[in-house]
């Protein structure tokens, strides 16, 4: 007899979603390979996800809850379980974001978490060499999930022009995450402004920060150090926060010519008639 793998349902999200899709596969008489044919995947990785050693994705979790007709179970979990994907520093940040009514922030060194591609997104978080970039990555996807609500949060974004110009995971991953941002030009709830070179010394050259506004909490602003984050409601430091923000808009270029500049960038830099990136020597 198989040696099953016992769970606490109650040791994580992870732990409660691989107990309840065990639960549910057998109640509905399934074995691992009948439901993996079901829903267009191996038996090996229901059998994975079951035992918490991979992580579901949404597209996953629809599909179990369209097969076993469990009204949306998966579907609604999917969301802790990516969430509890996040480093614990980060988790209470992306809960309260979640929350936002208005987001306003400043990014001196890479595109803003809710606005980064996939293939952009994967490359950054590779620098720190996790153990489940996978699970980091479908979480940060996650986080973006809010965009798309009927009524988003109201989202005015600074990028320091040098993120532009940074080629983060190479020339084509950076000409797609600049298409990205162009994608927002107009839009009625994402405002992208970039802060040019020529601006020289501004408001925030100590990094970046972010503000959150609530209908029904009080402001935060969050700053991330080397190996975490803070997160503070500190009356006199919202007031210092947002003096800085407008100042920063102030030397912005307009969200106009910001789409203009981050086209001439995405064309000049790393538009298909630029140079061939160098290859390392052996």
């Amino acid at each position: 007899m198989a040696n099953i793998q016992s769970l606490d349902p109650t040791a994580s999200p992870l732990d409660y979603y691989g107990y309840e899709l065990r639960r549910q596969r057998e109640a509905h008489g399934l074995k691992q390979g009948q439901l993996g044919e079901i829903i267009f995947c191996t038996g090996s990785l229901i059998g994975q996800i079951e035992t918490t050693k991979k992580v579901p994705t949404r597209d996953f979790s629809e599909r179990v809850d369209a097969a076993l007709g469990t009204d949306g179970l998966f579907s609604r979990l999917i969301g802790l379980v990516l969430r509890s994907q996040l480093p614990t520093w980060f988790q209470p940040y992306a809960e309260m974001e979640a929350k936002a009514a208005y987001i306003s922030t400043y990014q001196a060194q890479l595109v803003y978490g809710l606005l980064q591609t996939e293939e952009y997104a994967r490359a950054v978080l590779a620098t720190g060499m996790p153990d489940d970039l996978e699970g980091l990555l479908a979480a940060r996807m996650e986080r973006q999930r809010i965009l798309e609500r009927e009524q988003p949060p109201l989202t005015w974004v600074v990028l320091d022009e040098a993120v532009l110009h940074r080629p983060i995971g190479g020339r084509e991953v950076m000409r797609r995450q600049l298409a990205r941002l162009l994608e927002f030009a107009g839009h009625r709830w994402m405002h992208v402004q970039v802060l040019p070179n020529e601006a020289g010394a501004h408001a925030s050259l100590d990094g970046a920060f972010t503000t959150m506004r609530f209908d029904d909490n009080p402001d935060i602003i969050y700053t991330e150090d080397l190996i975490s984050g803070h997160m503070t409601a500190n009356s006199e430091t919202i007031r210092e926060a947002a003096l800085r923000y407008a100042r920063l808009q102030a030397a912005a270029l307009s969200v106009e010519d910001s789409a203009e500049l981050i086209m001439r960038v995405m064309e000049e830099r790393y538009g298909h008639g630029s140079q061939p990136e160098e290859q390392p020597v052996a």
